[in-house]
């Protein structure tokens, strides 16, 4: 597989750069705050994202391809890849519809990140899967984007594959402590447990019981929710802050997994907690810097955590369950911080058009790209274009109604954020627990 620079059309160059006036009727009244169709902008960043980040096999270099240093840069780069895949995938799910050639190359990504394994650098000779790690959250980001990739291209074995990550080698790393919390610890030789791995081990477990309806995997992650809430959350304070510093991966994450349990398990005070947990990511000044997702490292590592979070902003922005004074303030933030980081980037060098850290300010052209940078901004972007489209649109965020143990024989199922499940008929037959969106209503599937 060889990926080529694609050069714009004057047409959709243009289209990209203006956007699209939003439909003047929109099914949820928040749309009214979004100012244009971002679907352009997201064209015009990831595209550049593929063109200067992506491998001949599939997985992501730490600088652009273009520069002498690549290989040797992306040696110990693994869960990155995680969050650079998301990206491609959101994408994918926006224009599989109505760009097949585009479409297709982007399967064919997706399959070689599976392929070698999104690049990790760790081998055990006793692990046939190429996934295991000695870093329990980086199979759990893994596994979250493997999920995601599954639900995109409705196949089984990507979430098959998470599964057995989870199974095999996360969950039987964790451990009840001496006040009755269990949880997961940061490494396979470090027990100690933290944030960084208990917010995606928590929506990792939840994600696999809307899948798999096997009752095991709620409760592990009503543990580690218990774990999180206790000795995490309140130690803080309880004011939303889930770290010290606050980091952005984190608080999104961790809302994300908040918000999904409360729709698994209807308890109100999970959703409070994403609530609180969410405005402290949009809102807060640890999190924030005039008005914008702050400057929170040059490091491989720093550099991705927006990309991390922003995709579980929108959901919160999308989910109806949650209070719509919440939901605009998400919808503000995300606004604000995309608009800035367009009015910031170098379009006229496209498609060497890079991200800063901070989308405040330009990037410096004497620097050398980030992959984290570049996947934060594309996500900001590809999230836009998806809040935008969905917020305009009938269906999946316009449902308020929950009906249980339904017999339905729709055209397509769709998850509560929106994403593509099944489709044709008799999709709504036989599925795991969770809630769906089904012929524009919530289902619970008991």
């Amino acid at each position: 597989m060889k990926v080529n620079r694609i050069i714009l059309s004057s047409a959709v160059a243009l289209l990209a750069l203006c956007g699209r006036p939003l439909p003047s009727s929109a099914a949820d009244p928040l749309a009214s705050i979004i100012e244009r169709d971002f679907s352009g902008r997201a064209d015009t960043l990831t595209t550049a994202f593929i063109n200067q980040f992506m491998s001949p096999y599939g997985f992501f270099w730490a600088i652009p391809s273009s520069h002498p240093d690549h290989e040797s840069q992306s040696d110990y780069l693994y869960w990155q890849q995680a969050h650079a895949m998301d990206v491609v995938i959101y994408s994918y799910e926006r224009i599989r519809d109505t760009d097949a050639t585009k479409a297709s190359r982007y399967r064919s990504f997706m399959r070689g990140w599976y392929n070698s394994h999104a690049h990790n650098w760790y081998h055990d000779d006793s692990d046939p899967t190429g996934f295991l790690n000695e870093f329990t959250d980086d199979m759990c980001w893994i596994s979250l984007t493997m999920l995601h990739m599954s639900e995109a291209l409705q196949a089984d074995q990507y979430a098959d594959m998470a599964r057995t990550l989870f199974d095999n080698y996360i969950e039987p790393r964790g451990w009840r402590d001496e006040n009755g919390f269990w949880g997961l610890p940061w490494k396979s030789n470090d027990m100690g447990r933290n944030a960084c791995t208990n917010s995606p081990g928590c929506l990792l477990a939840c994600k696999l019981y809307e899948r798999y309806g096997e009752q095991k995997y709620l409760d592990t992650a009503i543990e580690i929710y218990r774990y999180m809430e206790d000795q995490i959350v309140n130690h803080l304070g309880n004011t939303g802050r889930v770290e010290d510093p606050a980091l952005t991966y984190t608080q999104g994450t961790f809302a994300e997994a908040c918000r999904r349990l409360y729709h698994v398990t209807g308890d109100a005070n999970k959703l409070s907690m994403a609530q609180k947990v969410t405005l402290f990511l949009a809102t807060s000044s640890a999190c924030n810097h005039n008005g914008l997702l702050r400057h929170e490292g040059t490091s491989l590592d720093q550099s991705i955590f927006k990309a991390v979070a922003i995709p579980y902003l929108v959901n919160m922005a999308l989910d109806t369950d949650v209070d719509e004074n919440y939901r605009r303030t998400f919808v503000r933030c995300m606004q604000r911080n995309a608009n800035a980081l367009w009015s910031n980037l170098n379009l006229s060098a496209y498609p060497a058009t890079f991200c800063n850290y901070y989308w405040g300010e330009p990037f410096d052209e004497t620097q050398v790209p980030s992959l984290g940078a570049m996947a934060s901004g594309a996500s900001l972007m590809e999230g836009m274009a998806r809040l935008g489209l969905q917020l305009t649109a009938e269906g999946p965020t316009a449902v308020t109604s929950v009906r249980s143990n339904e017999t339905l024989s729709p055209s397509a199922v769709y998850t509560l954020d929106g994403r593509l499940v099944r489709q044709g008929a008799g999709a709504a037959r036989s599925l795991p627990r969770g809630l769906y969106v089904v012929s524009h209503r919530k289902i619970a599937i008991r």
